[in-house]
């Protein structure tokens, strides 16, 4: 694409760029005028790939960020960012979506001070991806990136699930591999499933259930499961060493909470709740109970053993 000026630029003489919000490794979003309907979208723009980049790898690149929008304009849910458009203006592709008025998961950690989240929202953000994993893993897409960044709770507190670049289809196995590179574990270290760090054929659903199992332990600690400097000792966590119970960081988490963030980040699938939905059944007492309870308050940083003050790895 050409420079980009806001507002001066026009995506299918429809869509006018006004302000940058969000960048990635894959491109930029854009908060946008819908000009032919009078609203304002989001519009994700794939980045323009670079002379140098391998052309297979630009080819595998364009076809997720394709894939991204197939696969989450087929989910007609609540708890998945709506998709309206997609297309490509000289020569880039871009994805046309709702617009999001909210944060997502790491930035409102990170508006927190980095201090836990009141368990009450953690059982209410938890219930609501629940939910949404639920639709998605009945129509047979695991989503293998499921991260802070990539969950957005709005103004009124509803939370929406987004970005499905890297996401597979049950039906369609051998392809999506093809497109994620064999033998190349994909997904966010801090977030990623014993199983995906070896690129197991075998990945299912159980594997977006441990990746909530590493989003919720921060929600509910402030800190990941195994946060370490260098992103292989990460995935080397993930892979051989049991997590620290989260009631040993935050002592007023319900023990309910605690078995249940540990269940999910049982090494072997077969020691996980078995799908979305069993999750959803342990959540809803103990959601009734947080609200029930006030929190007590957080410890204070200085209270925190050493290994929870440790600087973190915050990939994109």
């Amino acid at each position: 694409m050409k420079a980009v000026h806001e507002g001066d630029t026009l995506l299918q003489g429809r869509y006018r760029l006004l302000e940058r919000i969000g960048r990635g490794g894959m491109g930029e979003v854009w908060r946008a005028e819908d000009e032919a309907l009078g609203r304002e979208v989001a519009v994700k723009c794939l980045k323009q790939l670079s002379p140098a980049m391998d052309p297979s790898m630009g080819r595998v690149l364009q076809e997720r960020f394709r894939r991204e929008a197939r696969v989450a304009a087929a989910l007609p849910h609540r708890g998945i960012t709506v998709v309206h458009d997609f297309g490509e203006y000289e020569g880039v592709l871009f994805l046309v979506m709702e617009l999001l008025e909210g944060r997502d998961l790491r930035r409102l950690l990170e508006d927190n001070g980095g201090e836990p989240l009141p368990v009450a929202d953690v059982t209410d953000i938890a219930a609501q991806i629940t939910d949404a994993l639920a639709y998605t893993h009945a129509r047979g897409i695991v989503h293998r990136d499921l991260k802070p960044a990539n969950v957005v709770r709005l103004a009124d507190g509803a939370v929406k699930i987004c970005d499905f670049g890297i996401a597979r289809l049950g039906h369609d196995i051998g392809f999506t591999s093809r497109l994620t590179g064999t033998g190349i574990a994909m997904g966010t270290p801090h977030y990623m499933s014993p199983e995906q760090i070896g690129a197991d054929e075998a990945i299912d659903h159980r594997s977006d259930l441990y990746s909530l199992g590493c989003v919720l332990y921060e929600l509910a600690t402030g800190a990941p499961p195994f946060d370490f400097d260098d992103a292989w000792a990460v995935l080397v966590g993930h892979r051989d060493t049991p997590p620290v119970p989260p009631r040993e960081r935050r002592g007023d988490i319900p023990a309910g909470l605690d078995r249940l963030i540990l269940d999910l980040l049982a090494k072997d699938p077969a020691h996980r709740p078995q799908s979305a939905a069993d999750v959803a059944g342990r959540l809803a007492p103990l959601r009734v109970a947080a609200v029930a309870v006030p929190d007590a308050a957080p410890a204070a940083p200085g209270d925190l053993p050493s290994w929870a003050r440790r600087a973190r790895l915050r990939p994109g």
